[in-house]
């Protein structure tokens, strides 16, 4: 979905927080809103999805612009910073709400999510099987403004110290040269 050459991406992986907090400070993203997708219930609150009656999962949906950072590159990192090889699970975080998914907004998109997949199994990169759904993106629904910009609002909350900051770290790591510099 382009606007004004900017496209969207919807993924979740695990905790809305961490991908917010990673995606924030990717080179080419223009703006993160965390978010629920994929599920049957209108206009969720985080706790009827927490209670996992909901069918949606917490995502974030990215606006970035393409002649920045491609869409595979921003896939490059969502697998790399969470772990899509655990059903509906991402460390202590258990439900299908943390299901890894990627909700796709364009054919072409659904072709690059399910190419990247296809190389990982093949390339045999994980230890498990790929989990990761790829569905088309049907509803979004911004969470609760609580929820933004997480992270950056609450970096000494436990939860951000135990489990955001290390997947920050590994992102910082791994992708050094697609950090924003700050201007």
């Amino acid at each position: 979905m382009s606007q004004n050459n900017r496209e969207s991406a919807t993924l979740g992986g695990g905790c809305f927080w961490c991908l917010e907090a990673v995606f924030e400070q990717v080179t080419g993203v223009e703006s993160v809103v965390s978010g629920y997708c994929g599920g049957q219930t209108d206009n969720p609150s985080y706790r009827s999805v927490c209670e996992g009656h909901s069918g949606h999962a917490e995502v974030v949906r990215v606006t970035f612009d393409p002649d920045r950072i491609s869409y595979r590159d921003l896939l490059e990192i969502f697998f790399v910073i969470h772990d899509p090889t655990t059903l509906n699970r991402q460390g202590n975080d258990i439900g299908t709400q943390y299901r890894s998914v990627i909700f796709y907004h364009s054919a072409a998109q659904k072709e690059t999510a399910n190419a990247l997949i296809n190389a990982l199994e093949k390339e045999k990169l994980l230890d498990k099987p790929v989990v990761t759904e790829v569905r088309p993106e049907e509803r979004f629904f911004v969470a609760e403004e609580y929820h933004q910009h997480y992270f950056s609002n609450n970096p000494d909350q436990g939860y951000c110290q135990m489990v955001v900051a290390p997947k920050l770290a590994k992102f910082r790591k791994n992708f050094s040269s697609r950090i924003r510099t700050q201007s």
